[in-house]
């Protein structure tokens, strides 16, 4: 079909607003604070062969695997074999899903009587079972951090709304009230997708949408392939750590082979540790979402709708049993550390091609914090995702105190936190001076929360990284700070490693700090200007600011 170039204009836009408009519904709709205030959750719009056409612009880390983990409950149940009333279900980290928290949900779109796409989306819910609240840093195999939904399809006005498969997720969950109104924020999104896909065509037939729908991805497959071809052929190898596996002090190497040639790029982590017992593990879809995401934010600009056709041209491989590729049944609820040095070392590798498009490293870490009790009510559980500070790049200093790359997500207020968890109360929040990377642009800096624990029998636990090692600076900037956790209990500190859970007591405090980015190039070329507004702001001290003086 020739399309009418009026008519792409506006139902490809429309079909990016829709998109769009779903994530807002999701975020809105939400019952728990990692959703309603953080944004843990994303929603898509999928052609009948579960293609991304759009998606609203909320996680990253999420965007990439929709597709890939739609056809797994499509080879189970075929499309053509859909009701109007069917949704799949599924977040099985092997079947093509990230980890259990990530729970994916798929509305068929019917028009003419047939499926011409799918709305979809994904949010980390708050509690999924598993064997400790929120997240379970212990955790030995995929089974202990919580319930597992292979690809599955229930009806909704069957199975939903106090029917079978709802009360087996509230049966098995700690939070049911905060996690079946999440689910509901996620049908809801997904009955807009519907809606709006369904107008469109009404209004200019549904060969039309479909057309669209294919032509949206072409273009997108278009703009990547020109912006690849900017990049000079080669092979560029780029490494990164993880601190350790929470077992021993041992760090865990990740290593990429970017190979570009013409308008095709390949990325292979052949060289990266072996799968570990804990849950630092990243399923393939993970690793795929992590390695187009930062190909596309380093070669491409904003504009480019990250859907199918963005992926098409660059190919992911890691070999099977490695940290980026486990298998069952590693546990993988904390994939994102993996999957932030995945993002650092392709970024270094890109740096040795194309230095002006790419950024140092910054603290890249998911930062996670879960306290919780039970109450006599129930449990009581706040999980949040921190990030730190940016790496710096060639023209820009990196942001300061916000979530990696990879997640996005947003804080939760104190008032929020005040409101919902009486057992503790949020004391400070605060930028760290003096922990960004120097360099001709400096690196974003990190931020503290501290806790006041305001009961017995609160659990902390938290899983992290960058406590070790710092995240490089580049093309002579110098590295940013790491993180740290700690206990303050009676004047002693009692010092945490990075994936740890402990039992608190009433009159404890938690310390959570987040370090900065990496610096980008001679720290001498800084502006004197720059260094003196940093001053003002508090940013650095005058001793950090010395220092640079002296390079």
């Amino acid at each position: 079909m020739t399309l009418d170039p009026v008519e792409y204009a506006i139902i490809s836009q429309s079909l990016i607003a829709a998109a769009r408009e779903m994530g807002v519904k999701l975020i809105r709709s939400a019952y728990s604070n990692i959703l309603r205030e953080a944004r843990d959750g994303s929603a898509a719009l999928l052609d009948a062969k579960g293609n991304t056409v759009a998606q609203a612009e909320l996680i990253p880390m999420q965007l990439g695997s929709i597709g890939r983990i739609f056809a797994a409950c499509t080879a189970v149940y075929p499309p053509e074999t859909l009701q109007p009333d069917d949704v799949f279900f599924i977040n099985d980290p092997y079947s093509g899903g990230q980890h259990l928290q990530d729970v994916f949900i798929f509305h068929p779109i019917f028009a003419d009587g047939s499926v011409v796409g799918f709305a979809a989306s994904v949010a980390h819910h708050l509690d999924m079972g598993g064997g400790n609240p929120g997240l379970n840093p212990t955790a030995s195999d995929v089974y202990s951090e919580g319930l597992i939904i292979p690809p599955t399809k229930i009806n909704v006005k069957r199975d939903w709304h106090g029917g079978g498969f709802q009360r087996l997720l509230k049966a098995n969950v700690r939070v049911p009230a905060q996690t079946m109104g999440d689910f509901d924020a996620q049908m809801a999104a997904n009955a807009v997708g519907v809606l709006r896909v369904n107008e469109l065509a009404t209004r200019y037939g549904t060969d039309k949408v479909i057309a669209t729908m294919a032509a949206l991805q072409d273009y997108s497959e278009t703009r990547m392939r020109a912006a690849i071809r900017e990049v000079p052929d080669g092979v560029y190898a780029g490494e990164d750590m993880v601190d350790d596996d929470g077992i021993t002090e041992d760090p865990l190497p990740v290593r990429v082979t970017v190979t570009v040639s013409g308008d095709s790029m390949t990325a292979d982590f052949t060289g990266t540790a072996p799968q570990v017992m804990r849950n630092l593990n990243a399923p393939f879809a993970s690793t795929i979402s992590a390695s187009v995401s930062v190909i596309k934010a380093a070669l491409t600009s904003p504009d480019i709708p990250f859907n199918d056709g963005a992926m098409r041209p660059i190919t992911v491989t890691a070999p099977k049993g490695t940290l980026l590729n486990p298998n069952h049944p590693a546990p993988v609820r904390a994939r994102m550390e993996a999957c932030s040095r995945a993002w650092n070392a392709i970024m270094k590798a890109l740096s040795k091609a194309v230095p002006d498009k790419v950024i140092a490293c910054g603290f890249d870490t998911t930062s996670v914090c879960c306290l919780s009790k039970l109450r006599d009510n129930g449990w009581s559980v706040y999980l949040e995702v921190f990030g730190g500070g940016w790496g710096a790049s060639s023209t820009r200093d990196g942001c300061d105190a916000v979530d990696s790359p990879l997640s996005n997500c947003s804080n939760t207020p104190a008032e929020a936190l005040d409101q919902d968890f009486p057992f503790f109360r949020l004391t400070e929040y605060a930028l760290v001076p003096d922990s960004c990377g120097r360099g001709r642009q400096r690196g974003g800096i990190g931020f503290v929360r501290r806790y006041e624990v305001l009961e017995d029998g609160v659990k902390l636990a938290i899983y992290a990284d960058r406590f070790v090692q710092k995240p490089a600076g580049l093309l002579g900037g110098t590295p940013g700070s790491t993180g740290s956790c700690v206990v303050r209990r009676n004047g002693q500190d009692i010092v945490l490693k990075s994936k740890q859970q402990v039992d608190l007591l009433k009159g404890d405090t938690v310390i959570y700090t987040l370090g900065g980015g990496g610096g980008y190039g001679d720290p001498g070329e800084r502006d004197a200007q720059a260094i003196s507004q940093d001053l003002e702001d508090g940013v650095i001290s005058q001793g950090f600011a010395a220092a640079w003086a002296r390079g």
